[in-house]
């Protein structure tokens, strides 16, 4: 996943960090990341869900806020209003770049500022909380013994998840002051709402709260028993896989046309990423398919390999095969199914006259339906037959099993 690092300007006139995740194919759309409450970009679940999203084509601005991580400027002199500008100015950077976010991801006190940001981005189409607060005023149970200090010296040292962090007395009351009901009702945008039960930060009661002050389209999802910073790499994936496919519902996420068709009766292949594998095929001018190379082997895995491509190519002749005799004999074949792999096999293994090495393809055909033995075996017969098996078995060595 490439991943670019860039600067912005922040509320305060600071520059703030950011990391722009990139998708290593076609763009589809932007998400802006808003974390935690005090955590920063790199946190584990920031990094998980980003580059999940990346790989399902979504590019993804994760940034620190004014005095945390790499960012300039004194946290301490922070609100949650000036969390909430720091937030529509990282849109603004973005479609600066013409990658107006569509999608707003908001973790902890970070759900409670993009809901409070998305009516004012008119790009943004979904947001998605994760263990959000439905009153922002929530974040100072986690420093109540130090906010009388705070009340009357105008700042205090908090420690915060084995972290001290200096809160001031302007963020307390701005937080206390906020009240996301008004905002919520009249988001006007797709909203998926993702909670733990047993979260011990931000109670289950604020997940209810949001969702039921949203108007529809809208969305829950539990994440069972994950905590509160979405720390196991497991439950990372399965928000990040959660928003994907729900954030096909509501943006645009059409891939780009594939390249012109291939005359009719001809496969062309165009190579699609010259620092890698990637390849795009043409078989005339109707069809489109995309190989590659496995990760271990320099590639990107976005298709299958060549030889994935000539095993398919056996598998799907031989099922035409099989159905097309079992058609004509009128048997009661319901289904057909081919498993196809492949292999370098020594040629003695083969039992071929060849002295060096050989492809072996092994071949498991399922038959479903009420057959006789003998109907079975006939349509094991006839899957020799198939014509790419013929092409195949003048240099290979396809090894055919029922399963």
């Amino acid at each position: 996943m490439p991943t670019e690092r860039l600067t912005f300007t922040g509320h305060g006139g600071t520059d703030l960090a950011a990391r722009l995740d990139l998708p290593e194919g076609p763009h589809l759309a932007t998400a802006l990341f808003a974390h935690c409450f005090t955590c920063s970009k790199d946190i584990p679940a920031a990094r998980r869900i980003a580059a999940r999203l990346a790989g399902a084509g979504i590019a993804v601005l994760r940034f620190d806020f004014t005095g945390l991580g790499h960012s300039e400027g004194e946290f301490e002199n922070t609100t949650f209003t000036s969390n909430v500008e720091d937030l529509e100015l990282a849109a603004k950077a973005l479609e600066a770049r013409g990658m107006a976010p569509s999608l707003l991801i908001g973790h902890s006190l970070g759900g409670a500022a993009v809901l409070r940001v998305a009516r004012r981005l008119p790009s943004v189409r979904a947001v998605a909380t994760i263990g959000a607060p439905f009153d922002p005023g929530h974040v100072t149970h986690n420093f109540a013994g130090a906010l009388d200090e705070i009340a009357a010296d105008g700042s205090a040292e908090v420690n915060l998840g084995g972290r001290a962090v200096r809160i001031g007395r302007a963020f307390v009351e701005d937080v206390k002051a906020e009240a996301l009901a008004p905002e919520i009702a009249q988001l006007k945008r797709a909203l998926l709402v993702m909670h733990a039960p047993r979260d011990e930060v931000v109670g289950i009661e604020n997940a209810a709260a949001i969702f039921g002050a949203a108007k529809h389209p809208k969305s829950f999802v539990t994440l069972c028993d994950a905590d509160h910073l979405i720390t196991r790499s497991e439950d990372a994936e399965y928000v990040a896989e959660v928003i994907a496919a729900w954030a096909t519902r509501y943006l645009d996420l059409s891939p780009p046309a594939p390249p012109p068709g291939a005359p009719e009766g001809i496969v062309r292949v165009s190579e699609a990423d010259p620092d890698g594998f990637l390849q795009d095929i043409n078989s005339g001018p109707r069809h489109h398919a995309v190989a590659d190379e496995p990760l271990a082997y320099g590639g990107t895995d976005r298709g299958m390999s060549p030889y994935g491509f000539l095993s398919a190519g056996l598998g799907a002749c031989t099922s035409m095969t099989i159905r097309m005799y079992a058609r004509r004999k009128g048997w009661p074949l319901d289904h057909v199914r081919v498993d196809v792999c492949h292999d370098k096999v020594h040629a003695q293994d083969a039992d071929t006259p060849s002295p060096a090495k050989v492809d072996q393809f092994t071949r498991v055909i399922y038959l479903d339906g009420d057959l006789t033995s003998d109907q079975r075996e006939r349509l094991l017969e006839i899957a020799d037959k198939c014509p790419v098996h013929r092409t195949l078995e003048a240099t290979s060595h396809i090894l055919t099993k029922a399963g």
